[in-house]
């Protein structure tokens, strides 16, 4: 586990993105679909139960949260997306502030998706990507739940999605599970380039 990340603590949230705080050091953000489990996975790379508030109810994430690690860098929870009990008009509120945030946001440095390892690549997936590829944002694919399938199905599908996605060498894709702590060493390694961690600052 890398300690660095134990830092994290909420900062604040923006309904929208002129209520973020200010443009400057380094932000990775974090988006998916309202069930990909964003909240779980930024609890457990952060090694914290309550970081990020999970909700047995999906779609609850309205806002862009902001968690600071430093006066430089912060992880961003950015509003799911995809979760078909909610209004039309809200729904197209929460896109939009996603949307705003991506294209504008001069201190992103990188995206981690999160897609349901039994259902990645959604259209709303793929249009994400199509959005980062657009506007040269590395993204870092994590298929998570990856323990609902058995390890020959997941390295499968993980396979699969890497062949999807062979044009775009910006993009990188692994297996994630927060239940099981599965993959957290491997995407920290992504956060900690993305971050510009020296070793010794991220251990």
């Amino acid at each position: 586990m890398n300690p660095y990340y134990r830092r994290a603590h909420f900062l604040k949230s923006a309904a929208r993105l002129n209520q973020s705080p200010p443009d400057q050091g380094i932000e990775i953000a974090f988006a998916g679909r309202s069930n990909a489990g964003k909240s779980s996975a930024l609890n457990a790379l952060c090694d914290q139960k309550s970081l990020a508030r999970a909700s047995k109810t999906p779609g609850r994430t309205q806002l862009l949260n902001f968690f600071t690690l430093d006066e430089e860098r912060r992880l961003v929870d950015l509003p799911g997306y995809g979760y078909a009990k909610v209004a039309e008009t809200i729904k197209q509120q929460w896109q939009q502030s996603l949307a705003d945030y991506v294209q504008h946001r001069q201190c992103l440095r990188g995206l981690i998706l999160l897609m349901d390892i039994r259902h990645p690549l959604k259209p709303f997936d793929l249009q994400m990507l199509q959005w980062n590829t657009h506007h040269g944002l590395p993204t870092h694919i994590l298929l998570t739940k990856a323990d609902k399938l058995k390890r020959g199905a997941a390295k499968s599908t993980l396979l699969k999605v890497r062949r999807e996605l062979d044009d775009h060498p910006e993009i990188t894709v692994q297996l994630f599970s927060a239940l099981k702590r599965q993959g957290l060493e491997e995407c920290h390694k992504v956060l900690d380039i993305w971050f510009e961690l020296e070793p010794e600052t991220s251990g």
